[in-house]
Order: C-alpha cells, then structure tokens, then sequence
C-alpha cells in the first residue's frame, strides 16, 4: 500500500487540489498521527508538510500542552475536553462531524495565543485502512469581533443595534439617578422589566430593593392589598399584618408593570400616593409614607384608556414623565442574529451543546414577524436546541409557525442582485448598520444577511 503522501506527491492534480483548498486540512490515521496537511496548515500554525510525518495534531498545531502528558497528545488534563482530537476518533470510528468549536492555547509564531477552531471530519478509506479528514478554520479573529459587538450592543443586560435602542440606552444612563416616574411603552415580550431593571441597577438607588409587580396578574380587592398591605382581620383570609409593596420597596424603586390594567379604584389610590406620598393599609387607620422610585410600563395604548375613559388622565400625567417607547423585533430586524447568538450562548453555558444556526434558518427567523418579540425569540431557540440535539440548527428545526410563515412568504417583484462592491460602499455610508444598508441596496434585510453570510470579508473591510 503507498502511503498517502507518496500517492499525493505523484499525483500533481490532487496535490493541487488539495493545496487550493481555503480551509486548514489534515489527514490522520488511527494512531492520530498526522499523515499529510495542506498549505493553508502549513502557514497559520508554521509547519511544513514535509516535517509532519509521525506527529500528532496537537505538535502540528503548536498546542502549548502538548507536552504536558507522558501519554502523549490529547491525554493530559488539559486535554480532557481536545474536541480536535475527539473529532478525529470520531471520524475515524464511522462518523462524520460538522463544525465543533474547539478553543485552544496554541503557540503561533512563537507567541502564546488562544485561537477558536471550527473542526470538522470525516471517514476516509485507504486501501482497507481507515483514516480521518480533519478539516479546520480559524475563525479567532472573527470569534472577538463577536465579543466586541456584544459589548458594544449589550447595555445592563439589554442587547440591541438598533439605533433606537441604542438611544434607549442613552435615555437609561441620563434618567437613572433623577427621582422621576418613567413610563416603558412596548408590546408584550419587549423586554420593558428589563429596561426598568437597568434603570433602577444603573441609578443610586441599585443597592436598594427593585420590587415588581404586575397589575394584570391579581383581582382589584388582592391588588390594593398587594400594593399598601394589610391589618389583620381586615378581610377573610388576613390572619397578620402584612406590609405592601410600597413598603418592601422603601429608598428603592417600585416596578408597576401592565399599569393599564389597573382598576379606577386602585387608581384612585396610587393617584394618591404620587401626590401626597402617604397612604393607609386596607383595613388600617395608620397613615404611612415611602421614599419611592415609580417605573410603570404597559403594552396598551394609555392615551386611548384616557379617551374611553378606562384611565385617568391625571394618574397618565403623573407617571408619564418620562416616556420610553420599546420597539417590536419586527421593527428591529438586525438584532435578531445578536440575540439568537446571545441565547444560544446562554444555553451552551447551562451545558445545553449547540452547533450554531445555518444560515437558511437564520433567514427565516429574519423574515418572521414574531408577534411574541424577544420572549419568542428565546423560546423559538429553545425549541431548536431541543430538536437539533445539539447539532447545527437548521430550517426544520424551528416551530412549526416559523417554517408555516415561511411557506406562506412569497417575494414581491424582481430582486436585485447584490455585488461585493456595492454592498461594501452601503456598509461605510450606513456606518455598518446593516439594516440601514439594506434600505440604501433596495433590498430587503433577510436578503442583505445571507449575502453577507457568504462574505464575511466585507463586515471587516
């Protein structure tokens, strides 16, 4: 049997091949030493094809430990969890592998650095022995790009690029220590406790308690109660005293969400508290104050209450000091990838294995209208880890009202077809707001990502 690097030597068409292709190739034998590798390995880790015979993935790769066990390559501590060295057992075992994520300490041009691998494999047959194909890309590069744009588009929790969130970040940061109420007007799955959570954490009062509650969830008579507390014997069931909530919420701040489904009565009453800054329990004579932060927030539109007579205005007034609008996913269609990136994250760090989204699906989540907002984002992304079992999430792994919404989506009028240059010119005009740049091209969103998906050189030209 010729060895593989003879047959490769003598056959300049496959030699060629081999060496064009973009992405760092080795091929390994059931010892896990490496055979042959391509150009692309030869110049990120400094190694020449001629030197690898008999070395194992992690010499050919400068792996720092590799050095660390006396039974060799991928058996010491560090290396319990080498996806390199699984994927290549793996493969050789029968299997194929599709782009695991391997982050490594490597020693590249004699300089410790710890590079992010994208590892994939295959089984290979030569001549009755079987080999792996080890296929890498280095997308170090690209993995701390993603980094700095989550920094960059993440405020106390509250991850977006849209320019009007990023002005929400900027109203956050100049209200968060002034005692005024503010008003968060969103729909349902917005995010609106998350932003009156960042208000309170970003202002004087974070070391104070946040105390939520939501109007909506609790009957006039429990919600009175819920808010100011209670005597015993001030009601069946009132066996204690029990102190409300703007008591607990004392020098802190008090979080009214769904504000809009209040009753009138207990508007009366909070109405009270604003103006006065006194209240009683229900059943009690004690007149009582609290030092309090009010933050309301409401996915109904409160002006309409007012006109229909359902709201006060004088309570309207008096909480909508500061208005903070939410905008729906659908309206910020460029933050769906940082999200989805972002609870997929989230969910490899409760040990919940992912491979990433493909690109085909990530289309359609793009092209949905998630009428549940982020809160259905998150659990859409649940939902496909779940049926991916931990593989690459693809088209027929989302619910069943993404791909219906898919199927229904029919393209109104000629596309036009996007070039490089072009979209780089839309990308500097837009300042790398790719939404914007997509309404400079003529097209839509959903289209701009997937050509950028397959040029990724343009968002860092």
């Amino acid at each position: 049997m010729k060895p593989v690097r003879e047959l490769m030597n003598q056959n300049e068409f496959l030699k060629g091949l081999f060496s064009a292709i973009p992405c760092g190739v080795l091929i390994v034998d059931r010892e896990r030493r490496v055979l042959v590798v391509n150009s692309v390995i030869e110049r990120i880790f400094g190694v020449s094809d001629a030197a690898v015979t008999g070395m194992s993935g992690g010499e050919v790769l400068r792996c720092v430990h590799v050095q660390d066990s006396p039974d060799g390559c991928g058996f010491g501590d560090h290396c319990r969890t080498c996806l390199v060295r699984k994927t290549a057992l793996d493969a050789i075992g029968g299997r194929q592998i599709n782009r695991n994520r391997a982050d490594m300490e490597l020693l590249i041009k004699g300089k410790p650095r710890t590079s992010t691998l994208l590892v994939s494999a295959a089984p290979f047959d030569h001549q009755g022995e079987r080999l792996a194909v080890v296929v890498m890309e280095d997308i170090t590069e690209l993995s701390t790009l993603r980094a700095r744009l989550k920094t960059e588009h993440s405020f106390a929790g509250i991850i977006s690029q849209d320019d009007r969130m990023l002005e929400l970040f900027e109203t956050i940061r100049e209200i968060a220590d002034v005692n005024i109420p503010v008003l968060i007007q969103g729909e349902s799955g917005t995010g609106k406790e998350l932003v009156a959570s960042a208000i309170h954490n970003e202002g004087q009062r974070s070391t104070e308690p946040f105390v939520p509650v939501n109007c909506g969830a609790l009957p006039e008579g429990l919600l009175e109660s819920e808010l100011f507390g209670h005597v015993k014997g001030a009601f069946t069931g009132a066996v204690r005293d029990k102190k409300g909530r703007f008591e607990l919420a004392h020098r802190g701040t008090l979080f009214l969400d769904e504000i809009g489904e209040m009753p009138k009565s207990v508007q009366v009453k909070l109405l009270r508290v604003l103006q006065e800054g006194t209240f009683e329990q229900v059943g009690g004579e004690r007149t009582l104050s609290a030092d309090v932060r009010l933050i309301s927030a409401t996915n109904r539109d409160l002006k309409k209450g007012v006109a229909n007579g359902n709201f006060r205005d004088d309570l309207y007034y008096r909480i909508n000091v500061v208005p903070v609008f939410l905008p729906p996913l659908k309206e910020r269609k460029q933050d769906i990838p940082l999200l989805t990136e972002h609870f997929l994250k989230t969910a490899g760090d409760g040990g919940q294995k992912s491979s990433g989204i493909s690109k085909n699906a990530m289309a359609i989540m793009i092209d949905y209208a998630w009428p549940g907002n982020v809160r259905e984002l998150q659990s859409a992304i649940r939902f496909a880890l779940v049926k991916s079992h931990g593989r690459m999430i693809q088209p027929e792994h989302l619910p069943l009202e993404l791909k219906s919404s898919e199927a229904r989506h029919h393209p109104r009028g000629p596309k036009r077809k996007l070039i490089g240059p072009d979209v780089s010119r839309a990308l500097i005009q837009s300042g790398g707001n790719k939404a914007k740049a997509a309404r400079i091209l003529g097209v839509g969103r959903a289209t701009l990502y997937r050509f950028l998906a397959d040029r990724p050189d343009l968002m860092s030209s």
